[in-house]
C-alpha cells in the first residue's frame, strides 16, 4: 500500500519492504493477511504490512538454522567487514531511516537522527568486537594437562524488539548476534515494523553482495506475537531469545523458555528515580531532567519516572522544570521546531490521562500541562505535577508519557528508600556535588545503571541492563556479545 503521509519522502516510501523476509527473499505472509501501520501524529495509515503466522515463523527458523553452520564458520574479519559496511550505509542513509522512525513512531526528526546514529554505533562497536572474541590457553595447576577455553556462537536466535526505538533496539541485538556468528529471526514490534524491515534489507543486500548466506537474518512481522514466539520457543533448533519490552510479557516468555532451558536475555520495564539533592546545580539538574524525561515524549524504558527532590530545593526545582516544559513545542515530528511528538497510540494517551487524574484527585498540583491538546493525533501535553503521594500510580508505575511527578524527601537515607521502593531497577539519576554521596548511592541504589549529573546513560560501548524486575543480562559493551556466545572447556 502506498503511504498517505506527506511527511514521508516518496523515495523512502517506495523502498520499504512490507513482507516477511525468509532465506533472503521478501514474500507475503503465509496466510496472505496484513495489518495496518499508522502515523501516530495524524492517525493516517502508512502501509499494510505482512501479518506473519506460525508457518512463517517456522520457515524463518528453518532458514536461520540452515544458514547457521556456514555463517559460524565465516572468518571473524569477514563478519566484521560486513557489519562495518552496514554501519557505513546507515550513516550515509541517516535521513531516510530517520524519516521512517518519525513516520511510524512519531518522535521529532532530531531525535530520530540521534537514534540512527546511536544504532549505527552499536553496529560499528560490534564490527570491532567480532575479531576480539577471546579464549584461554594455560597449563593446569596440577601440571597434568593443558586447559583450552573456547568461545563459540550459541546458535539461531529470536530477537524481539520494542516499538519505541525501532532501529536502536534491534541494532543492539542483531549486531552482536552476527558478530558472534549467530543467525537470527527478528520479530519487530507491530506498531513500528517499517524501520526494522528497512534496516534488514540493508543487511540482506550486504550479505548478498559478499555471497554470504542471506538466511542469516530473517524478519517476521505479525499482529499476534504469541502465534510467532510460541512455536519458535518450543522448537529445538532455536537456541537463544533476546527480548526488550514489558516485565509482564518478559515473565511470560521466560516461562515459555523454561522447559527447554533456553538461553535468554531480558531488557524489561523500569521506574527510574531522578534524585536532586540540596547541593545540586539546579540549572544542570533541570536540563538533565528534560533530557531524561522527554526523549520520545517520555516513552523510553530509561525515562525519569519519579523526580525525588530534597525539600530545600523542591519548590525552586519544580518551578524551573515547569518553565522549561512550557518552552517545548508539541507537533508532528517532521515539522520544523517540534520538540515533543505524539504518544504511540490512543490507549497510551488514555492511560496517561487516567494516572494524572488519579494523582490530582489525591492532592497533586499541576504546574503545566495536565491535558490533551485539541489537535488530531495521539498527543498529551508536557506536564509537571508536585505534591504527589509516593503511593500514587503516577510514581509507582511506569508512566511512558510526558509527565514529570515531583516527590519531596528530607534525608539521603529517605531518598534511597524511596528510590529502591519499587520492583524495578533499570536506571537511576542523581544530581549532587558531593563525591562521597555519589559513591554511597552507587553502593546503595538497586539499579543496573546510574547517571551522575547527566540525563543520559546509554552508550554502545557500555553495558545496558537492569536488576530485579528490570531484566536479565546486558546489551552493549563487551558484555553484549557474551550473550550470544557459549563457553567450551577442552582438557588437552
Amino acid at each position: 500500500m502506498t503511504t498517505t503521509s506527506s511527511h514521508l519522502p516518496p523515495t523512502v516510501a517506495a523502498h520499504v519492504p512490507t513482507g516477511v523476509l525468509v532465506g533472503g527473499a521478501w514474500r507475503p505472509a503465509h496466510g496472505g493477511r496484513t495489518f495496518e501501520v499508522a502515523d501516530p501524529a495524524t492517525t493516517e495509515v502508512l502501509f499494510d504490512v505482512a501479518d506473519g503466522d506460525e508457518q512463517d515463523a517456522l520457515d524463518a527458523l528453518t532458514a536461520a538454522d540452515e544458514a547457521f553452520e556456514p555463517w559460524r564458520t565465516v572468518a571473524p574479519r569477514v563478519r566484521s567487514d560486513l557489519l562495518r559496511a552496514v554501519f557505513d550505509t546507515l550513516t550515509r542513509r541517516t535521513e531516510d531511516v530517520a524519516a521512517l522512525v518519525t513516520a511510524e513512531g512519531g518522535k521529532p526528526l532530531a531525535e530520530s537522527r540521534a537514534e540512527v546514529a546511536y544504532a549505527a554505533e552499536y553496529v560499528r562497536w560490534y564490527s570491532e568486537q567480532a575479531v576480539r572474541v577471546d579464549g584461554l590457553a594455560r597449563r593446569a595447576p596440577a601440571g597434568t594437562h593443558h586447559q583450552l577455553v573456547l568461545r563459540r556462537p550459541v546458535g539461531p536466535a529470536l530477537l524481539v524488539a520494542p516499538w519505541n526505538f525501532p532501529i536502536a533496539m534491534i541494532a543492539r541485538k542483531l549486531a552482536p548476534a552476527l558478530a558472534a556468528g549467530c543467525t537470527a529471526v527478528v520479530k519487530p514490534a507491530q506498531l513500528t515494523p517499517l524501520t526494522t524491515a528497512f534496516v534488514a534489507e540493508i543487511v540482506r543486500e550486504e550479505l548478498a553482495a559478499r555471497d554470504l548466506p542471506t538466511g542469516v537474518v530473517n524478519v517476521v512481522p505479525t499482529s499476534s506475537a504469541r502465534s510467532v514466539s510460541g512455536p519458535l520457543l518450543a522448537d529445538a533448533r532455536l537456541r537463544k531469545l533476546s527480548f526488550t519490552g514489558s516485565t509482564e510479557v518478559g515473565a511470560t516468555l521466560l516461562k515459555a523458555s523454561a522447559d527447554r532451558i533456553l538461553r535468554t536475555s531480558m531488557e524489561l520495564g523500569g521506574n527510574a528515580p531522578f534524585l536532586v539533592f540540596d547541593d545540586a546545580d539546579l540549572d544542570a539538574a533541570v536540563e538533565g531532567a528534560v533530557q531524561a524525561k522527554m526523549r520520545n515524549a517520555g516513552q523510553t524504558c530509561v525515562a525519569a519516572n519519579r523526580f525525588l527532590v530534597q525539600e530545600g530545593v523542591a519548590e525552586e526545582f519544580t518551578q524551573r522544570l515547569a518553565r522549561a516544559f512550557r518552552t517545548l513545542v508539541v507537533g508532528h515530528g517532521a515539522e520544523p521546531g517540534t520538540t515533543v511528538g505524539p504518544l504511540i497510540e490512543e490507549s497510551a494517551v488514555e492511560r496517561v490521562q487516567q494516572v494524572v487524574a488519579e494523582a490530582v484527585d489525591g492532592g497533586a498540583r499541576v504546574h503545566v500541562g495536565g491535558e490533551r491538546p485539541a489537535r488530531r493525533g495521539w498527543f498529551y501535553a508536557p506536564t509537571v505535577v508536585d505534591r504527589v503521594s509516593p503511593e500514587a500510580r503516577l510514581v509507582s508505575e511506569e508512566i511512558f508519557g510526558p509527565v514529570a511527578p515531583v516527590v519531596t524527601f528530607g534525608t539521603e537515607d529517605e531518598a534511597v528508600g524511596l528510590a529502591n521502593g519499587t520492583p524495578f531497577g533499570l536506571v537511576a539519576y542523581a544530581y549532587t556535588r558531593d563525591v562521597g554521596r555519589v559513591m554511597r548511592l552507587a553502593e546503595s541504589l538497586e539499579t543496573g545503571m546510574l547517571g551522575v549529573n547527566r540525563g543520559m546513560v546509554s552508550d554502545a560501548s557500555a553495558p545496558f541492563g537492569g536488576v530485579k524486575a528490570s531484566g536479565l543480562g546486558r546489551e552493549g559493551g563487551e558484555a553484549g556479545i557474551e550473550e550470544y556466545l557459549e563457553t567450551l572447556y577442552v582438557a588437552l
